[in-house]
């Protein structure tokens, strides 16, 4: 019987186990065939970073060789630049480098990128290169042969030592720091010196998308917890306070600032942000459950807008609307003499069950209307800006709109609503020059509804 039964399983375990084998010899074929496919992804991605950086200093070098009234070279050379430094932004995203501190090289490329964007952009038949912008390319030429020839020599190491890629990816991600690694003490050296560099004048439009906003540069003077608390009860319609839970954020920082809590029904808590200087709400939210929609986009609107009114944002008109989740969300801008003032905005959340708004965020209209400069009259008639549109475009509505353009300027334009080859789209029309300063395509028509 026994014998039997070894002849019945002795094959069907053979077998068994001859296709645990192929599996697992699958499988690992399968992993190592990973592996090297990312492995060659990020030697490819380092590789042309150190080829890029080289480019990006052989530019740099061309665009200075060229007379200086040469603005067609001067141009060209700095498109290509722009061109360069946001491939090699891109190959560095493509590293294994999160955990890897690698931000100062990474904002150098980015305030590279924009200065010579920004700068090939405008007229430079009519704005030439200044001394001081010479002088910056000279210092960037300088600073991109070091970094270039880093670089090089680790990539020399990585070709010599046959160095792995995902020995980096693995010694990051170890819990022990690191040790004895070329590719990483290389990237940090990089990294350290690049953070040696000189300072440079990168032109207003340039530091501002790096100068954070700071609440010490709002007016007002610092209030205490119990006045955050008051504006938290009032905000909400209630007179009590013993309820509400304050706490100070960022103390002794430029960023300090106070967040009140209110513990309600059903687990639900609401949580208002208030600045430090002047007590000013950047935030409200509500984290109750949305139910099904119940509630049409027109009703959702008006909620919104009573809201803003009760809660003292007057002259605000909606400009844009997205929905999510049975979420509506709005965005709201200031009206000011006939004209949106775009950098002034507000963003409503409304859930759809009821109605009720549930948050918004407030933190650029607090920031921009206390910064707020004179709009001005539009030098240009609303006929001329108009001859500065497509012929083929269909104008559904027009108005006056305070924007801020991609050289962070804020500029009055004419807003004209419209369609073409099938599609919605805003077209903003400088108020003073004619130039197109920004098109939008409205996905929703909801989104270029006008009050």
């Amino acid at each position: 019987m026994y014998k039997r039964l070894s002849a019945i399983l002795f094959p069907i375990a053979t077998v068994l186990l001859i296709g645990a084998i192929v599996w697992g010899y699958q499988e690992n074929q399968e992993k190592n065939a990973i592996l090297i496919k990312a492995e060659n992804q990020y030697q490819r991605a380092f590789h042309d970073l150190s080829y890029h950086v080289d480019r990006l200093h052989s530019e740099l070098g061309n665009t200075l060789a060229v007379h200086s009234a040469s603005t067609g070279s001067h141009r060209k050379g700095l498109v290509n630049v722009w061109r360069i430094t946001s491939e090699a932004q891109n190959e560095i995203n493509q590293l294994p480098l999160t955990m890897l501190p690698f931000n100062k090289t990474e904002e150098f490329l980015s305030r590279i990128a924009k200065f010579s964007y920004q700068t090939a952009v405008r007229d430079l038949t009519k704005q030439p290169l200044s001394d001081s912008e010479v002088k910056n390319l000279k210092e960037l030429y300088k600073s991109s042969a070091e970094i270039s020839k880093d670089l090089q020599a680790v990539q020399d190491k990585v070709i010599s030592n046959r160095l792995r890629w995902m020995d980096v990816e693995t010694a990051l991600a170890s819990q022990d720091e690191p040790k004895d690694n070329t590719i990483i003490d290389g990237f940090k050296t990089v990294d350290k010196k690049v953070g040696e560099y000189p300072e440079l004048d990168w032109g207003p439009s340039v530091s501002s998308m790096y100068n954070r906003r700071s609440v010490k540069k709002l007016g007002g003077t610092p209030v205490t917890l119990d006045t955050i608390k008051d504006k938290a009860a009032k905000f909400l319609g209630n007179s009590a306070t013993g309820d509400i839970k304050v706490t100070e954020n960022g103390k002794g920082t430029e960023w300090a600032s106070f967040t009140a809590q209110v513990q309600g029904a059903n687990n639900e808590v609401t949580t208002l942000d208030f600045t430090k200087n002047g007590g000013q709400l950047i935030a409200y939210s509500n984290n109750r459950t949305i139910g099904p929609k119940a509630v049409s986009y027109e009703q959702a609107r008006a909620k919104a807008s009573a809201f803003l009114e009760d809660k003292g944002y007057s002259d605000m008109t909606p400009v844009a609307y997205d929905e999510f989740d049975n979420t509506s969300t709005f965005t709201f801008v200031t009206k000011l003499n006939d004209v949106l003032i775009y950098p002034e905005k507000i963003t409503v959340r409304v859930g759809l069950d009821t109605g009720d708004v549930t948050g918004i965020q407030a933190s650029d209209y607090v920031y921009e209307r206390e910064n707020r400069q004179p709009v001005g009259e539009p030098k240009l008639t609303l006929e001329e800006a108009r001859k500065f549109l497509n012929s083929d475009y269909k104008v559904k509505y027009h108005r006056l709109a305070l924007i801020e353009n991609e050289m962070y300027e804020k500029v009055l334009t004419y807003e004209f609503g419209g369609a073409i080859n099938g599609s919605d789209f805003k077209i903003f029309i400088n108020a003073e020059s004619g130039v197109e300063e920004t098109i939008e395509e409205i996905q929703s028509q909801k989104q270029g509804a006008r009050s």
